[in-house]
């Protein structure tokens, strides 16, 4: 393990060179209130903007993904803000017309990819808006589905679209007008409705931790798929 500096918002520090980002400022002493959620690439929530030594480019990725490098400045970006049409899902139809309707600055793409070279899960973003306003929507929203919703592709747009809120209405769309419902999910709220899991829930919350750790840790996984 070697030493390396690092720069969080101009302040200087020397952290170890294996960290990620994420790690690599709590080293430093911060404490994460913020911009931390799953720690794992799932949740999005801490985008970071950072410059390497030597290069003109504004880079961006999820901290808890990106690994530290020697002298690189970096700041986070927790949430970036973008407009997000309201909307009432029944009453809309799962038509490119309706998406154009919601986000009309969809037009304005310039067709420069930066979106996609942006994207930390190696998502076609700017094909996701073409397949949306083509009015393709099942496709879109299986495109967008590991979008983490994490803000970068509409920081780094040039167009200044919201390209995360257009993927999560393509999505919404797609599970309430074209995807089959699970035969299953019926029969779950009727069970759930009736009160088949009242006692197994009574006694799960009156568990200790530890005894919940024990039950988690012993749980039935699934079955490896071919």
């Amino acid at each position: 393990m070697e030493l390396v500096p690092i720069y969080v918002m101009g302040k200087r520090f020397e952290v170890p060179d294996n960290l990620t980002i994420q790690k690599a400022m709590e080293h430093a002493g911060y404490q994460l209130v913020r911009g931390c959620g799953c720690r794992g690439g799932i949740c999005g929530a801490c985008a970071t903007v950072y410059r390497k030594p030597g290069s003109h480019r504004v880079e961006i990725g999820l901290a808890c993904q990106t690994v530290v490098e020697p002298d690189m400045h970096l700041t986070q970006i927790p949430f970036f803000p973008a407009n997000r049409a309201d909307y009432r899902l029944e009453d809309l139809e799962a038509t490119g017309s309706t998406v154009a309707r919601l986000y009309p600055e969809m037009f304005k793409c310039v067709g420069c990819n930066t979106c996609t070279r942006g994207c930390p899960m190696d998502i076609d973003v700017m094909e996701v808006m073409s397949l949306a306003v083509r009015g393709d929507i099942e496709k879109a929203a299986n495109l967008s589905f590991d979008c983490v919703m994490c803000g970068i592709c509409a920081a780094r747009c040039p167009a200044e679209t919201v390209q995360y809120n257009l993927s999560i209405l393509t999505r919404r769309l797609y599970g309430r007008y074209i995807a089959a419902a699970a035969e299953h999910l019926a029969e779950q709220v009727q069970a759930i409705d009736e009160g088949r899991f009242d006692n197994a829930m009574r006694e799960i919350t009156a568990m200790s931790e530890e005894e919940l750790r024990d039950l988690y840790k012993g749980r039935p996984m699934e079955p490896e798929t071919a």
